[in-house]
């Protein structure tokens, strides 16, 4: 076989290693791929394994000749969940193939829980994972703390790719109940990924090879050195380097888990690594699911059928899921009050919240925007779908402030989900000649380019200066993006600091629609207004979910 640079394509093949002895004491076994059900994974702890000693066998593959003699040392490391993980390389780059599924069990043990599930990825050609073969060192280094939250910073040797332990909102995932006792959970898009170092990968390579490769090109390490040593002197990336592995980075039982940064240069787009591969789900994200603990997980061995149980307050539920081919994959849910529910999905089509009872929906039973007709409704809260901004004018003389808190300040229980829920009191001034009417927005972007509205108001009369708290009565209501009319109180998931912003818009002219007010989103009302906003202020308000 040959590359697409024409090079020889190489697939691991372990049985083609020598292995030589480093100590007199130990037995190697036949090298072979490690299927899901496999009881060597399966019986494990419940929780992330922080307690992973690994083997004190130490296996050395022995080195080939050659200008690629690196590549081929790099391929031993994945060589033993072959065929099921491929391998190839040109003179630049390391390719790495898989469906991104693991080859132990996955998502026991989350307790907080997206409603994702595991679905194999297209991980191949030119999708495949890649990192460079002769890493070159940063002039300074480039931390993940903070940055790198979406898309991978490492590629695991069983071919599942490891995510940067904060997720996408800056939360650490393996403290908050997110992760499975792999270090693993799924991300918008149904992928399977790790947050934490898949730690017992050690007893499946052995300590001498690396269980994940950075993004940058350097290996990670487990816990210890090879010949059985703790690493000295890690630097703040996690990474040191010794006379036998160069430089080289180390996991670790707390944060940050794999490398902490990257020694070496990569390009950052979009807040990812780039270039790497796209993950393709066939369905919309669906809501938290509050209280759920996943309890199990099978799947067929061929991976085309799936079963997810889950419990909340003891009672159980669950989903199955099967490929029916053609791109098509048909969900049944079984609902914690007894009801059960069948969809079939295909490339990015069906509507979240289905299969999920109401009383079972984040917010109660407030249906969601999708579950009302209409395409551009749809449109809106496709993943991948852009959300509608443009650039309003803001002369700085139009003024929006709020008697209960200031311009960056915390928004107090009142008017967040922890207390009454209530909108804040807010007053503007400043409004320029020609004004007709006010729009009130209030918006958060959330991690994913996800925006979610809050509050969406309009027809609010030019003699109006103020909105009391808990307003009544005045202009229009739209609906919120869970789909509840009027002010939806902010009250997101898991720790962390979010930021909000309400927006109040002096327009020339009042917008209109035939829809029903409570079937207007945000992006209808912006679409509405874009060619008449005469002037524009903010507001910005944050809000940190309590422990």
């Amino acid at each position: 076989m040959r590359n697409r640079g024409g090079n020889h394509v190489w697939h691991t093949k372990p049985e083609l290693r020598a292995i030589f002895l480093l100590f007199v004491c130990f037995t190697v076994s036949n090298v072979s791929a490690h299927f899901i059900g496999d009881p060597t994974h399966d019986q494990l702890p419940l929780r992330y394994a922080k307690n992973v000693t690994p083997p004190t066998n130490v296996v050395v593959f022995r080195a080939k000749s050659g200008v690629n003699n690196h590549a081929w040392q790099i391929g031993d490391a994945f060589a033993p969940f072959a065929p099921h993980v491929k391998t190839h390389f040109d003179e630049k780059w390391f390719f790495v193939e898989s469906d991104g599924l693991p080859a132990h069990n996955m998502m026991v043990g989350i307790t907080a829980w997206q409603q994702q599930v595991p679905l194999p990825q297209s991980y191949f050609g030119d999708n495949a994972w890649r990192f460079p073969l002769a890493p070159v060192p940063a002039a300074q280094p480039r931390m993940i703390k903070g940055n790198f939250l979406s898309g991978a910073i490492a590629i695991a040797v069983n071919g599942a790719p490891i995510f940067n332990p904060q997720n996408n909102r800056g939360e650490v995932s393996a403290q908050i109940g997110e992760l499975d006792q792999w270090g693993g959970h799924c991300g918008r898009a149904d992928d399977y990924h790790y947050h934490a170092a898949p730690l017992h990968l050690q007893k499946v390579v052995g300590p001498a090879l690396p269980i994940a490769y950075a993004l940058d090109g350097y290996a990670i390490y487990g816990l210890l050195e090879p010949n059985g040593a703790a690493p000295l002197h890690l630097d703040s990336c996690n990474g040191h380097t010794t006379p036998a592995l160069g430089y080289h980075y180390h996991a670790s039982l707390e944060y940050p888990y794999i490398n902490g940064g990257f020694h070496a240069e990569v390009v950052e787009a979009d807040g990812q690594v780039d270039p790497q591969p796209r993950a393709q789900g066939v369905r919309p994200a669906l809501q938290p699911l509050r209280g759920a603990e996943i309890v199990s997980f099978t799947n067929s061995v061929d991976r085309k059928s799936f079963s997810l149980g889950y419990t909340v307050n003891n009672r159980p539920g669950g989903v199955n899921y099967t490929n029916t081919g053609g791109g098509q994959w048909t969900f049944q849910f079984l609902n914690t009050d007894g009801t059960t529910r069948a969809n079939t999905y295909s490339a990015r089509q069906g509507r979240p919240g289905e299969g999920v009872p109401p009383q079972q929906r984040a917010n109660g039973n407030r249906p969601h925007p999708r579950e009302r007709s209409g395409p551009q409704q749809r449109q809106q809260l496709d993943s991948s779908s852009p959300p509608l901004n443009f650039t309003a004018k803001h002369s700085g003389s139009f003024l929006l402030t709020s008697s209960a808190v200031t311009n960056g300040g915390a928004l107090p229980q009142e008017f967040n989900g922890d207390g009454a829920g209530i909108s804040p009191p807010v007053e503007w001034k400043g409004a320029p000649a020609g004004t007709k009417s006010f729009v009130v927005v209030m918006d958060h972007l959330a991690p994913g380019n996800e925006m979610k509205c809050y509050w969406t108001m309009w027809d609010i009369p030019a003699t109006t200066t103020n909105l009391p708290k808990n307003v009544r009565n005045i202009g229009r209501l739209g609906g919120s993006f869970r789909g509840r009319i009027g002010y939806e109180p902010p009250h997101s998931q898991g720790p962390g600091l979010k930021t909000y912003t309400i927006h109040v818009y002096a327009v020339s002219a009042t917008p209109q629609f035939a829809q029903s007010p409570s079937a207007v989103t945000r992006d209808d009302l912006l679409n509405a207004i874009k060619d008449t906003v005469l002037d524009s202020a903010e507001l910005k308000v944050t809000y940190t979910r309590p422990e």
